[in-house]
């Protein structure tokens, strides 16, 4: 069955500022095509790791739409963005992201019901959405903020007979119920993309369609090799498996403000500055552990890329 997402690694898109906290058009170029450089599927433009929630819909759509215009169909670009309470809002948020040129809009799965309310409420709100706007495609993220709503086989069955979801980014951090998930979307058209590092091995060797979360703004060569390679290397794969779960720290590490460091470092020119933590600046010790990490990965890079040991 043919899908329409691509399989592989998808970065969550950083949103540059400048020093006066700006959207960095330049750096968004840079950074844009540095994923694709990297070799990444597509892009998750406007989400958490965009600081999408302190971002104004005009910057939200605007950022939209200036990935999918820089990528100019070398990958595919997806879009998130509703952070409004009341549904009527959302419909109007999504409305403009659909116009930007992505090749989905994501819904935020903690936005189409209150932590309180069933998922039936879910699935109203959610059908009530793909009505008001037909044409687009969709896909759901399981965003950790304002709580995290994780979906139900109820509502993944569903889902995947909308005929009009394709996507999952997936943040339940479990392999066994990403094991179960993928059982209730095989044989549909609906993929789902892992954003946990530590179990990502597990979840590809059980069907999952590739990943989706913070470290393919660190080492994303590394995880394209995995994804190709796991099957035909697996003690290789073990090892780098190991090595991105110790990786995985860096999503503590006053994140984003970090990434940003560390892409700056490696020649992607971009300020640190984040809206998230309120600008401010990265910790001096974690601007060593970061340095050092650099260096980590270019040691990795060369025997996993290069077959260098």
């Amino acid at each position: 069955m043919e899908n329409s997402i691509s399989a592989g690694i998808w970065p969550t898109m950083l949103t540059p500022f400048t020093a006066g906290g700006k959207i960095d058009e330049k750096a968004v170029e840079r950074l844009v095509n540095w994923y694709i450089d990297c070799g990444a599927a597509g892009i998750f433009a406007v989400c958490q790791s965009s600081e999408m929630f302190q971002l104004s819909l005009a910057e939200r759509t605007a950022l939209a739409e200036k990935t999918a215009e820089l990528s100019a169909g070398r990958v595919q670009v997806v879009a998130s963005g509703h952070i409004s309470d009341d549904l009527p809002d959302q419909i109007q948020e999504l409305k403009a992201l659909s116009k930007t040129g992505v090749d989905a809009v994501v819904l935020v799965s903690n936005r189409l019901a209150a932590q309180n309310e069933p998922d039936e409420v879910w699935i109203e709100n959610c059908g009530r959405v793909l009505e008001a706007i037909p044409d687009a495609e969709f896909g759901v993220y399981e965003c950790p903020y304002p709580y995290k709503r994780l979906l139900s086989e109820k509502v993944i069955r569903w889902c995947a007979r909308s005929g009009r979801i394709f996507f999952i980014k997936d943040t339940c951090c479990d392999a066994k119920r990403i094991a179960q998930r993928l059982e209730w979307i095989k044989g549909t058209k609906l993929r789902l993309f892992n954003a946990n590092a530590p179990t990502l091995l597990q979840t590809l060797r059980n069907g999952a369609s590739g990943f989706c979360g913070i470290l393919a703004n660190i080492c994303p060569k590394l995880l394209v090799w995995l994804f190709e390679n796991y099957r035909t290397s697996p003690e290789k794969a073990e090892l780098l498996q190991a090595y991105l779960t110790v990786l995985s720290w860096v999503e503590t590490q006053q994140y984003p403000s970090c990434a940003k460091y560390y892409l700056d470092s490696i020649g992607v020119p971009m300020e640190s500055v984040c809206r998230v933590n309120g600008r401010a600046p990265l910790r001096p010790y974690f601007r060593d552990e970061i340095d050092m990490l650099r260096l980590l990965n270019e040691k990795a890079e060369n025997f996993f890329l290069r077959n260098e040991s």
